[in-house]
């Protein structure tokens, strides 16, 4: 089935759930053995994190104590403004484990991954974080919109990467291999430009440096976009 403009057309959630499930379904009877596939929560990975400089919690301000009454009253006011804040929400992968560790992630962009700034940013170092902690990653893109914007060449920013630009839509596969002699570790990489009204193409996802399963997107999308009533 050849890919949908989902730039203005409704009914992507629907077709989201109904692909990771298919491509849970098609990465199942094809794994070697010792190797489990689900669908599960994206994990939280911190990047570069520098631990938060906290005080000690037995350390008194003396003059804060001094002010203790004021400081209580002032503590009462009401608020110039309160407002909800908007948190990102946890997403669903295939993830892979071998041993209870996981070994390998497919990922499937959605719009709000990506509808402003903070999302960019945020989601890209977790993506990035996948392949930092060693986990192999699929990471899918249907949506070519905003124009201009990239998580395959913002990973390839965060880990320093010299790659020709990739721009949405897209699948690229990572491989995270053995530590190189310059320090870190070799990554390959499968970048694969996806069209509006073509098919999608096979990519692997690798589960080790020496094992990897194909994954036939134009199949799995097409049996979900089917189940979504899109033809």
């Amino acid at each position: 089935m050849p890919l949908h403009d989902w730039s203005g057309l409704p009914g992507w959630e629907g077709v989201h759930q109904i692909w990771m499930v298919e491509l849970l379904y098609w990465l199942q009877p094809r794994l070697p053995a010792k190797y489990r596939a689900y669908i599960g929560t994206t994990p939280t990975f911190a990047i570069d994190a520098p631990p938060e400089e906290r005080p000690d919690v037995g350390v008194r301000d003396q003059q804060a104590e001094e002010a203790v009454g004021s400081s209580v009253a002032d503590a009462c006011q009401e608020p110039d403004e309160e407002v909800a804040v908007a948190a990102l929400p946890a997403d669903k992968a295939v993830l892979v484990e071998r041993a209870g560790r996981l070994v390998a992630a497919v990922e499937l962009v959605s719009p709000r991954n990506k509808d402003r700034p903070s999302a960019c940013a945020a989601y890209a170092s977790g993506y990035a974080a996948y392949l930092l902690k060693g986990v192999h990653l699929l990471l899918v893109d249907v949506h070519r919109l905003p124009l201009r914007f990239s998580f395959a060449d913002r990973i390839a920013e965060e880990l320093r990467l010299e790659q020709l630009p990739c721009a949405s839509p897209f699948a690229v596969s990572y491989r995270v291999g053995e530590p190189a002699p310059t320090g870190g570790r070799f990554l390959a990489v499968w970048r694969r430009p996806l069209m509006v009204g073509e098919p999608l193409p096979l990519i692997p996802l690798a589960l080790s440096v020496h094992e990897a399963v194909s994954v036939d997107l134009e199949c799995t999308y097409a049996r979900a976009a089917t189940a979504a009533y899109l033809h």
